[in-house]
């Protein structure tokens, strides 16, 4: 059992606002960014280091070219101050909230499929009842749970797990795959099995080469390999990338069936399913503005998934 001491003078003076600046710094890699983003001034976030690198005995941070990378303490310690910035962030939200007369910023980070199916209705819908509320979207890819980690989004939505303690999970929708192509296609017309699909030249959307579909994996444990001739970074060109040639789009059902119109949209030979979650942060998660954003957002995609069937 270790004997209580008081803490030394350095490190009794450490507030939450050198803990929010050290956070800042690490997420930033940089001083100067650092200020700008905390509006303060470079000179106080060198003091607020100095400071801080007295009392844990300590460099934290070193410099490797134009960024500062954290030391071994220095990342322990990074941890412990998100989580406490975090909880006062979250126990000094409002518990009360109005939408009609709220004012702050909802951020969403989510990749093509959900922005294109969700991202329309949820603004209209926020517009309406809370017209003083700003709505940033960010492009997920796969660094959701970074961009939660780091306070750059308040919601992330796809179809990802985020594991760990500290973030919360709300189930939006569940999809299944399809597949998109020509209406000139011969894979068209007739059954679609799987070995016509196999055989088929095939697209791959990759989110800048750093993901790959969850169909993937289970042909590969069919033993089947596709041959890809077009990979994109993301959905937003498919259809017109594909229209007038003899390559199939394998993607989710309700993002395939909005191009019913001039595209054929076929059921993929095998079912798999796609669940849609939305993920968070204890720093939002008692938050009026936050709370309401996501109940917002689960009631929107609940009318579309079922408008979309």
């Amino acid at each position: 059992m270790t004997e209580d001491k008081l803490l030394s003078d350095e490190l009794g003076q450490i507030d939450l606002r050198s803990l929010q600046v050290l956070v800042t710094v690490h997420d930033c890699g940089s001083f100067s960014t650092a200020s700008a983003k905390l509006d303060i001034s470079q000179s106080t976030v060198s003091y607020t280091i100095d400071r801080l690198r007295r009392a844990f005995a300590d460099p934290l941070f070193v410099r490797q070219g134009n960024r500062v990378t954290e030391t071994d303490k220095c990342r322990n310690l990074i941890s412990q101050a998100r989580e406490t910035v975090n909880r006062m962030h979250a126990l000094a939200a409002p518990a009360e909230f109005d939408p009609a007369t709220a004012e702050g910023t909802v951020t969403l980070s989510c990749n093509h499929h959900e922005r294109f199916l969700l991202a329309p209705p949820l603004l209209k819908a926020m517009r309406r009842a809370a017209p003083h509320v700003a709505f940033n979207l960010l492009e997920s890819a796969v660094n959701g749970k970074q961009q939660l980690k780091e306070n750059l989004a308040d919601i992330v939505l796809g179809p990802v797990r985020i594991l760990g303690e500290g973030y919360f999970r709300r189930h939006v929708f569940s999809d299944h795959y399809a597949c998109l192509m020509d209406l000139a296609n011969p894979l068209a017309e007739g059954e679609l099995t799987l070995d016509r699909y196999r055989n088929a030249a095939h697209v791959a959307v990759t989110h800048n080469g750093q993901w790959q579909a969850l169909y993937f994996e289970t042909l590969r444990m069919r033993d089947i390999l596709l041959d890809t001739r077009l990979t994109l970074p993301s959905h937003d060109s498919l259809h017109l990338m594909i229209t007038d040639t003899d390559l199939v789009a394998t993607i989710p059902n309700r993002l395939a069936s909005l191009y019913a119109d001039t595209l054929a949209v076929r059921p993929f030979p095998v079912h798999i399913p796609i669940e849609i979650d939305m993920y968070w942060t204890e720093r939002t998660h008692r938050s009026g503005l936050h709370r309401w954003a996501r109940q917002l957002l689960a009631d929107v995609a609940t009318t579309v998934a079922r408008e979309l069937q």
